[in-house]
């Protein structure tokens, strides 16, 4: 997996048992949902998540899928920004790219070539994408490639991904460029929106370097422009972001990723996600792929809130945080955790227990101090005494 990562030659598609064996978890009548930028990224974030990677893997419309599972996503992209972004987008790309090659520092768009990039299907989109930017990059001319179509291998599954825009430089330099909605207000945009733009802009580069490798001359960016509208205005502007960080947690997260085919052959025969079966049996085929859930979730996978119960009946510890989670050492459920705290349970020698003790002895402390008449009322109401008290009958300190 690490190879084909780094080196140049296209992904392999599957062989025809893995597209057989995917399009059975789909269903028969599941047409498959391609696997985008958003997605890989959020994949990168999480790749000790089997169930996600199989799901993203085969295609599996995991909106569907949680809704069948009656844990429906409460979370997605409202119609209203999705039209505002598609509108901004085209303001941004308006008479041959004005406003883009202004941005880019060039005087006048007809300096810029815009090449035709139309082809049947991804695989012959993708195919027309790197023998543009080859063309481009021999010409030495400054080139706009819109909407271009680049490829790569996750999990052993070939990843078909489309940025907004690709520019080739007259020296070589391929430079993403990611168009977004939300605002730049005095040259400073929300670090959170940044921060997801960059995350989707390094796969785009992590894809963008399969083609350079095989192209000579060229070489690409480390730095994508990001263009957004200009404080509250609908003027486009443009930053420079770095995304080396994110490029090289990507590269290494996508690494670590199961190959589909490893974690498909481990399922029980006849299992599928077709959302048309009933919901006990949806319940068990989801279940038979192990997940990896975390609060971050919540955020970035329609089937969090299904995971988020499981894990909370489980009582695993991860349900509270990766953070968390690398804190408490071998304490793997809440528990454990609770009992050690307690002096239930736990070696007084290590030092996540000790901090766990110490941690509510202070508690049991404030609340000791603080408790007034109406506040200890209030306390036994919530149940937060019941929980104190054994802390100091059980002496620890």
């Amino acid at each position: 997996m690490s190879e084909s990562l780094d080196s140049g030659p296209p992904p392999q598609a599957p062989t025809t048992a893995l597209r057989q064996r995917l399009a059975e978890l789909r269903g028969p009548a599941a047409q498959p949902q391609p696997l985008d930028a958003r997605a890989l990224a959020a994949l990168a974030a999480n790749p000790g998540c089997k169930r996600r990677a199989l799901l993203d893997g085969a295609g599996v419309d995991k909106a569907a899928l949680a809704s069948a599972l009656g844990s429906p996503a409460a979370f997605g992209q409202s119609q209203f920004a999705f039209m505002r972004g598609h509108a901004f987008e085209a303001k941004v790309k308006a008479d041959g790219g004005k406003e883009l090659t202004r941005l880019l520092g060039v005087d006048s768009p007809a300096d810029v070539t815009v090449p035709d990039l139309s082809a049947a299907g991804p695989e012959g989109r993708a195919a027309r994408t790197a023998l543009a930017l080859r063309d481009a990059t021999s010409a030495r001319t400054w080139t706009l490639l819109d909407h271009p179509m680049l490829a790569l291998e996750v999990a052993g599954s070939p990843a078909y991904l489309e940025p907004d825009a690709v520019v080739v430089h007259p020296d070589g330099q391929w430079t993403v460029v990611e168009i977004k909605s939300f605002p730049m207000i005095d040259a400073s945009a929300d670090a959170a929106k940044v921060g997801a733009a960059a995350r989707q802009a390094a796969v785009y580069v992590l894809a963008l370097e399969r083609v350079a490798a095989l192209t000579a001359g060229a070489r690409v960016a480390h730095s994508v422009l990001l263009v957004c509208p200009r404080d509250f205005s609908n003027l486009p502007t443009a930053s420079a972001v770095d995304v080396r960080k994110q490029l090289s947690v990507t590269r290494r997260q996508l690494a670590r990723l199961t190959r589909i085919e490893d974690i498909a052959a481990t399922l029980p025969e006849g299992t599928t996600f077709d959302v048309e079966r009933g919901t006990k049996e949806l319940t068990a085929a989801v279940e038979s792929v192990s997940a990896a859930y975390a609060p971050d979730c919540l955020a970035a996978c329609e089937l969090a809130f299904h995971c988020r119960e499981r894990a909370r009946e489980s009582g695993v510890v991860e349900a509270l945080g990766r953070g968390l989670r690398g804190e408490l050492g071998g304490l793997t459920t809440i528990g454990d955790v609770l009992a050690a705290a307690r002096c239930e349970a736990g070696d007084p020698d290590d030092p996540a227990v000790a901090s766990l003790r110490r941690a509510a002895a202070l508690r049991a402390e404030a609340l000791q101090t603080a408790r007034s008449p109406g506040a200890a009322a209030a306390e036994e109401s919530s149940g937060i005494l019941e929980n104190a008290e054994p802390l100091e009958s059980a002496g620890c300190r």
